[in-house]
């Protein structure tokens, strides 16, 4: 999933999402607690761990970011990902299998949980604007547009030092993908499962990386999909309106821009079952900050975007559409 306002967040077995008014709501499997977030309030934005789905995986936890920059978290705890109490001053949160990244307002970055790997040696980057945590490794934007990665890479997942001009990236359990400013996007690591077979992909705003599968949402609400299809976790090309995406092991969540929730692929643990949901929705202060960022930084909204939560637009500004300067699908309707 993206360092970003991830309002969904989808783990190995359960789903997470944030309503409008700062509360959480979650399916799936609880075993270890994932899913104990009913008493959360004030949250921004989620983040599930995910791992490939194995004999001796399942167990998994969730972080929620706070309005005031501080952090929650729940379930497996075994290598301390969950230990992220102390940190303040928060502007995003990732997770993967075992560990949790925390995005600083400075640009640099925190990490608590497993590192056998060095998938947390994240403590020298500096100027990042964008986040995800694959299995074993973990991979992250900086504000030139460069990439950055840590961690295992058996199967080439952190071959990204060429990258550039980018605007966001996701990891899966062995592959990395990255969004262009172009809305092209760039792959690296186990092309095996069809995962990376995404360089035709056009006019992509947001990516989201399953253990095996890929999803992409364009800049008209449609999705694209690549990579196993086992649990017909791909099989979201009908969805229309589609202005968010997470990806867990095998399944893929969808937020459609009425703030209801569409889902794909396994749902043995019920993680699929958010059909119920409604409300999942942006919050109105991270709306600001992505307006107010300054032109030339990777993920920044043009200053002359025409549609009014990514700029400084004059009244009677439609309040939804798509920004043909950054390429970034908006809706301020998801506002608080």
């Amino acid at each position: 999933m993206l360092a970003s306002t991830s309002v969904l967040a989808a783990g190995r077995r359960h789903s997470v999402g944030r309503r409008w008014d700062g509360t959480v709501l979650a399916v799936g499997n609880n075993a270890a607690g994932e899913c104990r977030v009913g008493q959360w309030e004030d949250v921004v934005a989620v983040a599930a761990g995910n791992v490939h789905t194995a004999a001796n995986t399942g167990r998994s936890h969730t972080v929620g970011l706070r309005s005031d920059g501080t952090v929650l978290a729940t379930g497996w705890n075994g290598n301390g990902q969950c230990d992220v109490a102390a940190w303040r001053d928060v502007t995003a949160v990732v997770a993967g299998w075992r560990r949790t990244l925390g995005l600083l307002a400075d640009g640099t970055v925190l990490a608590a949980g497993r590192n056998s790997e060095g998938q947390c040696d994240v403590q020298s980057w500096r100027e990042m604007v964008a986040l995800s945590c694959g299995d074993w490794h973990s991979v992250g934007v900086r504000a030139d547009g460069s990439a950055l990665a840590a961690g295992n890479n058996r199967r080439g997942q952190c071959a990204v030092d060429d990258w550039r001009d980018l605007t966001g990236v996701a990891a899966g359990y062995m592959h990395t993908v990255a969004l262009r400013r172009d809305g092209r996007v760039l792959a690296t690591g186990d092309r095996t499962t069809g995962a990376c077979d995404v360089g035709e992909w056009e006019e992509v705003v947001a990516l989201a990386a399953g253990s095996y599968h890929t999803v992409g949402v364009t800049a008209s609400g449609r999705v694209l999909a690549a990579g196993d299809n086992s649990h017909g976790q791909c099989d979201a090309g009908g969805w229309q309106d589609i202005v968010a995406l997470a990806a867990g092991s095998t399944h893929t969540l969808g937020l459609r821009a009425d703030g209801t929730v569409v889902s794909a692929g396994n749902n043995a643990s019920s993680q699929c079952d958010a059909g119920p949901w409604s409300g999942i929705q942006v919050p109105r202060a991270r709306a600001s900050e992505q307006r107010d960022r300054k032109p030339g930084r990777a993920g920044a909204m043009s200053r002359d975007c025409p549609v009014r939560s990514c700029s400084q637009a004059p009244a009677g500004t439609p309040e939804t559409g798509t920004c043909n300067s950054c390429r970034f699908r908006v809706l301020m309707s998801l506002s608080v």
